[in-house]
């Protein structure tokens, strides 16, 4: 299978470089600026791509790759902090410049390769605060805008490209299409990543696992997929646990267990343990606490299920790469967004080997493959919900009444959301509660109640998300409905914060 590495020099769309070119089936994987030349040449990529990033090349401790991995003869594009690096090993000059964030108008110089096919003029987005001075000898320009004369830079004998904007972004114009071309036309990529492909080579590869596996099952999507997956590869030496933690939506304890009873042959079994994860979570309020307090949990109660049914040598789980990533372990620069309780909070001390057959892959392939296993499309449309549960939905501490509140809520919420036909083409959709308390008017009384907080949002793949505009009749029923069947609440409100900046979760 051809390969594009993408080496992480700690832009916050390192991660998009890689969903865009999978998205033309070619597999993309993002690796650590700082990854050695034997690693690549053991990953044995097509072509390599330098992500933007928040350095400056002339500091003293700028990121900066292996010398060797320029002479290795492989096609390289370098994008903004990358463009910069390629400018500067080829003896150009950076320069500090006027900071220049948003759209500009890339007029391109040359359609050959890179830009081929894109057009005269291009809206392309600019996150910079230096660049090019002056192009090294044997490069080109290809491309400028008003205030970036060297936008777009190419040596073609080379194979080496540097573009000072990012294609990865939606607000580039034509931006995939250069991700493109440089794939297919500059590495010559074959078009070989596939999600049956992907099948197939993780049941070969599952296979050939020795021992006993638990898989931790949540009734999503993910963790559905991995039993599926693991038990096409090892039967019966697989055992399914649902854990109800008490964080759950409303009724999906039994709904959950339903669905598996009637569509899945798969060895199934809940464990009641609410009493256990709501007391460990009493007076807690530090969402990062919360966090790694359930992955704990969820720990403790997988180890004494394995040790009294045992034995087992592994654990199974859902996890995906936007969960690698923001839990700061995929080994680039990035900083830690949230732990996830499936990637960085479990506990050193569990005594399984860890399995996670989807880490490789985006919520959107997932279902993918969910299809080709015939996964009922009920499940397969379900919305995404977090490992901790609502415990990182409810602000500050976990009570039995936000819990209530929230759970209903949330059930208002997604009722209404599938009522208008909306359900199934929004991302997410859910209803937050914290400690936050407004005044209403209930009959003639003065009421002090909580406020909910309505969360919906679209995406693709969660690594980025735009709060979506519900129509003004739905957003009014949710509200008269929550504050009409919840004694507690006297406010709704709407969150229009996208991601980034924002999170999907509160926390």
């Amino acid at each position: 299978m051809d390969k594009i590495i993408v080496l992480d020099f700690g832009s916050q769309y390192s991660h998009l470089i890689c969903r865009r070119i999978r998205e033309f089936s070619v597999y993309a994987e993002l690796v650590p600026y700082d990854i050695s030349y034997d690693k690549i040449r053991e990953i044995n990529p097509t072509g390599i791509i330098f992500s933007g990033g928040p350095s400056s090349v002339y500091n003293k401790d700028a990121p900066i790759p292996e010398e060797k991995i320029f002479d290795m003869g492989l096609p390289i594009l370098g994008i903004c902090y990358g463009h910069q690096l390629i400018v500067n090993k080829y003896g150009g000059k950076v320069k500090r410049a006027n900071k220049e964030y948003g759209s500009s108008l890339l007029r391109v110089d040359s359609d050959e390769d890179l830009l081929n096919g894109i057009g005269k003029t291009v809206r392309a987005w600019m996150s910079h605060g230096d660049e090019a001075e002056q192009i090294p000898e044997g490069f080109k320009v290809i491309g400028h805008t008003d205030s970036a004369k060297a936008a777009a830079i190419a040596s073609e004998e080379r194979s080496v490209y540097g573009i000072q904007f990012h294609p990865e972004v939606v607000h580039t114009e034509q931006g995939t299409e250069i991700l493109r071309n440089f794939v297919l036309k500059v590495c010559k990529a074959r078009q070989d990543w596939t999600m049956e492909g992907f099948v197939d080579m993780t049941v070969e590869k599952l296979s050939k696992i020795e021992g006993n596996v638990l898989c931790g099952v949540s009734g999503g999507i993910d963790s559905t997929v991995t039993a599926l997956l693991i038990h096409k590869a090892i039967g019966e030496r697989l055992k399914c646990v649902f854990v109800n933690n008490g964080l759950l939506r409303l009724d999906e304890e039994k709904e959950i267990e339903k669905i598996f009873g009637d569509n899945f042959e798969m060895n199934f079994t809940v464990v009641d343990a609410a009493d256990a994860f709501l007391g460990k979570l009493r007076g807690i309020e530090d969402p990062e606490k919360k966090r790694k307090i359930v992955g704990e949990e969820f720990g403790r109660v997988f180890s004494e299920f394995a040790q009294e049914n045992g034995p087992f040598r592994w654990l199974a789980q859902g996890t995906l790469y936007p969960d690698v990533i923001e839990s700061g372990v995929s080994g680039g620069p990035a900083s830690v967004i949230k732990s996830h309780h499936n990637v960085g909070g479990l506990p050193d001390w569990l005594g399984l080997e860890v399995l996670e057959p989807l880490r490789e892959l985006y919520k959107d392939e997932v279902r993918e493959i969910a299809k080709i296993l015939r996964v009922p499309e009920k499940l397969c449309m379900r919305h995404p919900f977090p490992g901790p549960g609502l415990s990182v939905r409810i602000m500050g501490e976990v009570t039995p009444r936000k819990l209530e509140i929230c759970k209903v809520a949330s059930k208002i919420v997604e009722d209404e959301l599938s009522k208008a036909g909306l359900y199934e083409k929004v991302w997410q959709a859910y209803a937050a509660v914290g400690d936050d308390r407004a005044v209403g008017v209930v009959g003639d009384e003065r009421r002090y109640g909580n406020i909910v907080v309505i969360r919906v949002v679209d995406s693709v793949d969660a690594m980025t998300a735009d709060w979506t505009r519900l129509p003004h009749d739905v957003l009014e029923k949710i509200s008269n409905k929550i504050t009409n069947e919840i004694e507690d609440v006297t406010w709704v409100t709407y969150t229009i914060s996208s991601k980034p900046p924002a999170t999907i979760e509160p926390q």
